[in-house]
């Protein structure tokens, strides 16, 4: 409970949650519970059976209902005289604008991903609402505030971007099993199970396309009169023999490398398992089709054993047949789920399968569940620490006690002999683009890259803009809108076909294109600069933008192979893979120091969880992105006044 001073802040304040997950539910219990009065909740998920273990507020009775309202009907049975509002929808939504945040006195974050992060800042700083972020990741956790005018804003930094491999690495050349995941669940699941017509490199080798020229079958196509266990077998021995077979003979590649062994379905595949699951489909078949399971097929029950190699090999081939026989409507439309516990048995199989050609560690389907959906899991602890550290911040807003701001870090292990290491708030980045409006640069080919590449890649996916509205000069290049009449719906569409140089009113170099999201009331000025060639590894986009406060992470292929340039797929030329935080942290002692400055003792916290996060991203269904400060000039920055 707050104290009577705080009280008189707290009462008739409108406070704004975002989020009703795992730091939102013990945010709601603890606002409620300090006294706050008028609290708004936006949540677009349903709880699901995996959330009971930590988010308190619901029972199993309430799956497949509306959190923001069971999180609301919860805390009214202990605290039924405050106002508590549920919105059962996303943050994104047009009802959700700057107008309807004026009205709060302070917005708080819970949320689980950047993309909404980004959205809910903008809208705050047009609003000019004080915001308090917040994020947990395992035993990990921070609060942040952000006062425009005050402080930076949430994107003034840069923020640890999913790392992105090559395809040249992930199709030709893995070395960590993390390789062997994105390339099961990324590029095989996606070709059998997924849009059809989708490319990608496993039909032929990226890096043999011309010498497999005069391959014109589809293997990935079932043959007329093919049974599903021959179809099986002939898509284990492609993708697990001939690609190998064929990446060997490309002797350049393997002077400095571990050949990979081709593996085929004849040693580890016998008759005796068709019989065997024959028998064991019929057990299956009344079940629900998301509970169909190749481990319970074959009487496997313990995720955390590591199969080997011929188990591995029956649970590929049982996984297989059932999405044939169980799920065969949603073939064709299905992407991997880290919650289809079928996807999840067939990509553990078949990043097995790969990693045992390539000499890689075999991971158990616990392990390999956990790379392929980037989770930490949540611990209820931490998601109750950082909530009550966003309402003491809360309070300090509301008080106006600029002074005592603090962001504060959440730590495993003792650090300078704290577990919560307060830090004071910077200013704001004179350079960020979203709250000091700096010009950025985009370095592109104006005579091939075409409008809708610019906005897909750049404006949406780089920019964080869901209704952008590009101009150069006074002439209208594109626009989005409910309120468009049909000629100008043609008329943006067919701009978007054509190259940058060739729009009505052309851009070239040294041109400045205009680009604003109305709903965000966010503009930014974008200085274009021709450049004819890209590095397709490096620059997979096609063009470079600077300036701009999102981290990017590529990881140098150290290991770069000789003759991996051409690809004939029409995939990504980077496939994401996982985060890893350049870790700096601040000390509470008033100066600022780099990793490589603090004791080993108190770096106990500190490089553990950096190991770790070279494994994983973050995060469970529903918890909460935590990044720490990964700006490498961070120490630029000054502290606010």
């Amino acid at each position: 409970m707050a104290s009577q001073n705080q009280l008189s802040y707290i009462k008739g304040k409108k406070v704004l949650m975002v989020g009703a997950g795992g730091i939102g539910c013990e945010l709601l219990k603890t606002l409620a519970l300090s006294g706050f009065q008028d609290i708004h909740i936006i949540d677009m998920d349903t709880i699901e059976v995996s959330n009971l273990n930590r988010q308190f507020l619901f029972r199993k009775s309430h799956v497949g209902q509306s959190k923001a309202k069971v999180a609301r009907d919860a805390v009214l049975k202990f605290r039924p005289h405050i106002s508590i509002t549920p919105y059962h929808a996303n943050v994104k939504d047009p009802d959700f604008n700057v107008d309807f945040f004026k009205q709060f006195n302070v917005v708080l974050n819970g949320l689980d991903n950047l993309d909404a992060r980004r959205h809910v800042n903008r809208l705050c700083l047009a609003a000019e609402v004080p915001l308090v972020e917040s994020g947990t990741t395992g035993f990990l956790g921070q609060v942040t505030v952000h006062v425009k005018g005050r402080t930076e804003c949430y994107e003034c930094q840069p923020k640890p971007a999913p790392k992105t491999y090559p395809v040249c690495t992930i199709t030709s050349t893995p070395s960590k099993f993390v390789h062997c995941i994105v390339w099961a669940k990324d590029l095989l699941f996606t070709k059998l199970f997924g849009d059809k017509n989708q490319e990608n490199d496993l039909n032929v080798r990226s890096t043999d396309a011309t010498s497999s020229s005069e391959h014109v079958e589809d293997v990935f196509e079932r043959r007329k009169d093919e049974d599903i266990e021959q179809y099986g077998r002939r898509i284990y021995d492609h993708v697990f023999g001939y690609n190998i077979e064929e990446a060997l003979s490309n002797e350049e590649t393997w002077k400095n490398r571990n050949r990979p062994k081709p593996i085929y379905s004849r040693d580890f595949l016998h008759d005796e398992i068709a019989q065997q699951n024959g028998n064991v489909d019929k057990d299956c078949a009344a079940g629900d089709p998301s509970s169909v399971s190749a481990m319970a097929s074959l009487g496997m029950k313990n995720p955390q054993d590591i199969w080997c190699l011929k188990e591995n090999s029956r649970i590929f081939m049982e996984a297989f047949k059932l999405f044939f026989m169980k799920r065969e409507k949603d073939i064709g439309n299905l992407t991997f789920d880290k919650d289809d516990q079928l996807a999840v048995e067939f990509v553990t199989a078949a990043a097995n399968i790969r990693a045992s050609s390539f000499g890689i560690p075999l991971h158990s389907l616990f392990e390999a569940k956990g790379i392929a959906g980037n989770i930490v899991h949540a611990v209820a602890t931490t998601n109750a620490i950082i909530a009550g550290l966003i309402v003491i911040e809360a309070i300090k807003v509301l008080q106006n006690d600029t002074n005592n701001y603090r962001m504060t870090y959440c730590l495993e292990h003792p650090t300078r002999k704290m577990l919560l290491m307060p830090v004071e708030p910077f200013e704001a980045n004179k350079s960020c683009y979203v709250c000091s409006e700096s010009p950025l640069t985009l370095e592109i080919n104006t005579h091939r890259a075409k409008l809708r590449d610019f906005v897909e890649k750049i404006v949406k996916a780089k920019l964080g803009m869901y209704f952008p509205l590009i101009m150069y000069g006074a002439a209208l290049l594109y626009e989005v809108g409910d309120d468009l009449d049909e000629a100008m719906v043609a008329n943006y569409a067919a701009n978007l076909e054509k190259v940058l140089s060739e729009l009505p009113s052309p851009v070239t170099s040294g041109t400045t294109v205009t680009v604003e999201d109305l709903k965000q009331e966010l503009t930014c000025n974008i200085n274009i600069k021709h450049r004819e060639e890209f590095d397709e590894e490096k620059e997979p986009d096609g063009m470079l933008l600077s300036g701009w406060t999102q981290a990017s992470s590529v990881e140098k292929d150290d290991n770069k192979s000789n003759g991996n340039g051409g690809s004939t797929s029409n995939a990504s030329q980077a496939l994401p893979v996982e985060a890893e935080d350049n870790v700096e942290m601040d000390v509470p002692s008033g100066k600022k120091r780099r990793l490589s400055e603090i004791s080993d003792q108190d770096l106990l916290s500190v490089t553990d969880e950096t190991k770790n996060h070279e494994k994983l991203e973050v995060v469970d269904d529903d918890d909460d992105l935590m990044m720490l400060d990964g700006d490498p000039g961070l120490n630029k920055r000054k502290r606010m006044q």
